[in-house]
């Protein structure tokens, strides 16, 4: 193996993250989603075929299709802007001040090291100030950031920056707990380790704050 080869290999155990942005070339959505399909069909054909599958046996010659779609469309659609989910915010008319959670938000993503699926569940809280918005919204942004090729840490830091900034406040919380298959399936091949990454500020800097979110999400 080469030294440049056992760089990736190196990058890929150690799950490093470079930057919160998701890496993307500045031409990334030139193409139309069927263009992009089209093309990843070919390539995973090729894929296929280099493995030494039969792509004429009834059950695998749609499969780089099926494949190619589920990349643009399903897995990793958080990589476009347009499909971003709109936030509205509202005034807090009803004056609610206190600590609010949606926990337990199912996600899915993948591994952008090497392409294999991360699993897990966030739990997202806030304080509300002069604005709230709708629960199912969080839980829409969630899917969002984690539709795309992740490291963990990033996911994270994305769902808190992307909070602040919509409800115009610090006091914020994230937790993301996951699986992830490129531990579990394979490498070490741990299948009972889970990894937790955690982001907050303003008032959730506070241990008293951070310990009642903690008891709550842990609540039946």
């Amino acid at each position: 193996m080469n030294k440049e080869k056992e760089v990736y290999e190196l990058e890929g155990e150690l799950h490093r993250m470079h930057s919160i942005r998701t890496p993307l070339r500045p031409d990334a959505f030139e193409k139309s989603d069927t263009s992009k399909i089209e093309a990843i069909e070919g390539h995973f054909k090729a894929i296929m075929e280099e493995l030494g599958l039969d792509l004429t046996d009834d059950s695998l010659k749609g499969t780089p299709y099926r494949v190619a779609k589920m990349y643009v469309k399903e897995l990793f659609y958080g990589l476009n802007p347009t499909c971003k989910p709109s936030v509205s915010i509202f005034h807090n008319s009803y004056g609610y001040e206190k600590m609010l959670i949606e926990r337990d938000i199912t996600f899915h993503s993948a591994c952008e090291h090497h392409f294999m699926p991360i699993i897990g569940k966030a739990h997202v809280g806030y304080i509300a100030g002069p604005h709230v918005i709708g629960l199912s919204k969080i839980n829409r942004l969630v899917d969002y950031y984690a539709r795309r090729p992740q490291v963990q840490e990033r996911l994270c830091l994305q769902i808190f920056t992307e909070l602040k900034d919509i409800l115009q406040t610090e006091n914020v919380i994230v937790v993301v707990e996951a699986e992830h298959l490129c531990v579990s399936t394979r490498g070490v091949k741990d299948a009972t380790s889970r990894t937790i990454t955690l982001e907050f500020g303003g008032q959730f800097k506070q241990q008293a704050i951070r310990k009642e979110f903690f008891q709550l999400i842990d609540s039946v």
